[in-house]
């Protein structure tokens, strides 16, 4: 899906392209929560292992500490370092390769012991195959970090994103059973319960000793660490595009003299430390917003693959998933929703809690110029006898909306249908305010448009009167630089242009259009 769509905003840019704005407002909110849960557990979980190197740590400080670190890294635009995350990476699988080595010869000196005593436990869940579905439903939350390289694909360089899922695959694939049956088979289940939060550091020392425990609490902190910078990193490129979209407020665009968006790593360190503080760094309750909220971004992820098939299916991408497989997905991944939320019902009710104001936000800008005008009817009704504060108020708000419907569009056309045409104009209605559509075709010679074309955009004109529709004539050549002249000259952004899906002989990739926004 992101090597058909290559633009910032994963699962939102997706839906987005394929379907509503509010749809995929859904999928951007459930990522944000993702990403916050993220960085608090991340930041939590790295301090919990550098207090196995430093005493007496004060894990709650520690972590807003270093969330606040990142915060100011994202400030001053330092982000990430591909040669840093190399050497983290080289320096993790180091790690658990020796921890692997060690653990194995503890086990060939010492038995397999413990892990039948594990094994020979009564089942809590009551069954053998509910404890399967339970214990699977867990596990998928280590496929974290899949989705956050989607968020901020246009930072990457070409060929580095399949790369990144590549590694994640190869890392989770081995060692994330690997490391569940080493845990089982050297520390005793109630041991475990009561020790989770540096747990692979206390197999080291079992297995290593006191070198190898250091050196893994060392790549634990490393590693969560370097997830914390990425979850700064995926949701500034998911804000940016949310707000450009105009879906979250203008303001947090401001930039400071070195160019970063500011405003959005304030807001987003403010609301991590709040859901830190409201939890108490009690990772089982912070699971409770990072589990649904993510899990629910990996459905959509489904979701929007699926209506790519549909909906857009002569879209060109370098690689197409199965419709087999692509359902086994989908329904892994409710199923693993629906055991996450019978495992921990309470922890629902934090996720709640942001996401329902989050949500609110966005559908407050998605619906503002409707409520700007419920609001003005209240005022009228209420305010009457204060006429001159009811008039000022009344041309505010009415400047409020003309600004907002003032913004124009572009939709690039070749001689469409009549059936296309309406397409674009009903997406135009339901999905963005505005009062001014034009409607632009390019020739590469002395041709001119259709007495039917003219004829066709005529009927619209009179179908939808609210919006006005524009023919321009262009000679020259449809791609990249004209979009960008035409954007300058006319002073429309180019996420504000529209077109239909090109097919597989579209000369440009949809990478180098810039960001227009495909609606056929």
């Amino acid at each position: 899906m992101v090597g058909a769509l290559p633009l910032n905003g994963g699962a939102y840019n997706a839906l987005l392209n394929t379907t509503s704005k509010s749809l995929a407002s859904l999928a951007a909110t459930l990522t944000l929560l993702s990403y916050m849960a993220t960085a608090v557990i991340s930041a939590n979980e790295a301090m919990h292992y550098a207090s196995t190197l430093f005493d007496n740590l004060p894990i709650i400080i520690a972590t807003i500490l270093l969330l606040s670190l990142f915060m100011g890294l994202s400030i001053i635009g330092i982000g990430e370092s591909s040669k840093v995350a190399i050497a983290i990476f080289l320096f993790h699988l180091t790690s658990l390769i020796l921890l692997s080595t060690f653990i194995g010869i503890y086990l060939f000196n010492n038995g397999f012991d413990i892990f039948s005593q594990n094994a020979a436990m009564p089942v809590k869940s009551g069954s053998i195959s509910m404890a399967l579905f339970f214990g699977f439903s867990a596990a998928m939350l280590g496929i974290s970090g899949f989705e956050s390289s989607a968020n901020f694909v246009e930072e990457q360089e070409k060929g580095v994103f399949p790369k990144t899922l590549r590694n994640m695959w190869f890392v989770v694939t081995i060692f994330n059973p690997l490391m569940a049956f080493f845990a089982l088979s050297v520390l005793p289940i109630p041991w475990i319960e009561g020790h989770q939060n540096a747990l692979l550091s206390d197999m080291g020392e079992i297995a290593g000793g006191s070198w190898l425990s250091i050196m893994i609490s060392i790549d634990a902190t490393l590693v969560l660490s370097g997830a914390v910078l990425t979850s700064y990193v995926g949701v500034t490129g998911l804000v940016k595009r949310m707000t450009l979209d105009r879906v979250l407020p203008a303001f947090l665009l401001k930039k400071n003299k070195r160019g970063s968006s500011y405003l959005i790593a304030i807001a987003f360190f403010i609301l991590c430390v709040s859901i830190l503080l409201i939890t108490q760094g009690q990772l089982k309750a912070l699971a409770g917003v990072y589990t649904i909220a993510f899990l629910s971004v990996m459905v959509l992820f489904g979701f929007g693959n699926i209506l790519l098939k549909i909906r857009r299916k002569n879209l060109p991408r370098p690689e197409k998933s199965s419709w087999l497989s692509l359902l086994i997905a989908i329904i892994a991944v409710i199923a693993a929703i629906i055991g996450n939320a019978v495992l921990n019902p309470p922890y629902l009710i934090v996720l709640f809690e942001y996401f329902v104001p989050t949500m609110l936000l966005v559908m407050i800008m998605l619906n503002r110029v409707l409520l700007l005008k419920l609001f003005l009817q209240i005022t009228t009704h209420i305010l009457k006898p204060i006429q001159k504060m009811l008039k000022r108020s009344t041309h505010a708000i009415l400047r409020s909306i003309d600004t907002i419907n003032s913004q124009e569009f572009v939709y690039f056309t070749k001689n469409d249908s009549v059936e296309t045409l309406n397409k674009v104009m009903l997406y135009i209605q339901n999905n963005e305010h505005t009062k001014k559509l034009k409607i632009v075709t390019v020739h590469e010679g002395d041709e001119k448009v259709s007495e039917a074309f003219l004829s066709d955009l005529d009927v619209l004109d009179r179908e939808y009167p609210a919006i006005k529709i524009e023919l321009i004539e262009l000679t020259g050549s449809f791609g990249p630089d004209l979009i960008n002249k035409l954007s300058a000259e006319w002073n429309i952004p180019v996420n504000f242009m529209l077109i239909g899906s090109p097919g597989d002989h579209f000369p440009y990739k949809i990478e180098q259009m810039g960001g227009v926004r495909l609606i056929i």
